[in-house]
């Protein structure tokens, strides 16, 4: 049996589902983004139980089609920005629809219905949110973080960041009051 859960974007999440899984003694097979894969099947009592333990923390389960696509979408889309940006080889729509199998088009109309923006909007958010937290760390000069992320130059970079933020990079690095956004909250 596989469950869907909501706002499992990282590896700490899923580390913290596990826990919740293990607390109420229910064993698992795998513990992914967005999907936990159950030994065995769940007696009602239980998922109240869970999802109620899940809830506390921050996490949902998905039990519609419409919505288990659109957090598959966005569980591919933050992986790409946190984890594998240069792994980026075709568009962003090529590569949802050979994760997802299923045409870009639909993919699209059905994100923008649910959550009132476009996947290129969700997309350019994480990666200015990735950025902001690239130009806080102060390891990396702007010219890397750029490349990094996959952008065809620091002007695109410093273009998109200054659209999204209202700031160029430069200053929202002198700036210490702006927070980042959490993941979820894009």
């Amino acid at each position: 049996m596989k469950l869907h859960i909501k706002n499992m974007v990282c590896s700490r999440c899923k580390m913290v589902v596990k826990s919740v899984f293990e607390n109420l003694s229910i064993s698992t097979i795998s513990v992914e983004l967005g999907e936990v894969e159950l030994k065995n099947d769940i007696q009602e009592k239980q998922k109240q139980e869970l999802l109620k333990n899940l809830r506390v923390i921050g996490f949902d389960l998905i039990d519609d089609r419409k919505s288990k696509t659109i957090d598959k979408i966005k569980t591919i889309i933050i992986d790409l920005v946190q984890n594998k940006n240069n792994d980026l080889k075709t568009n962003l729509s090529d590569f949802l629809s050979q994760q997802i199998h299923q045409d870009y088009n639909t993919l699209s109309n059905l994100f923008s219905e649910v959550e009132n923006t476009t996947i290129e909007k969700y997309f350019i958010n994480q990666k200015i949110e990735k950025v902001k937290e690239l130009i806080i760390y102060d390891e990396l000069s702007l010219s890397e973080i750029a490349y990094s992320l996959n952008y065809s130059s620091v002007s695109h970079l410093s273009n998109q960041f200054k659209k999204a933020t209202g700031f160029s990079p430069t200053y929202f690095k002198n700036l210490k009051s702006i927070k980042r956004k959490q993941i979820e909250d894009l």
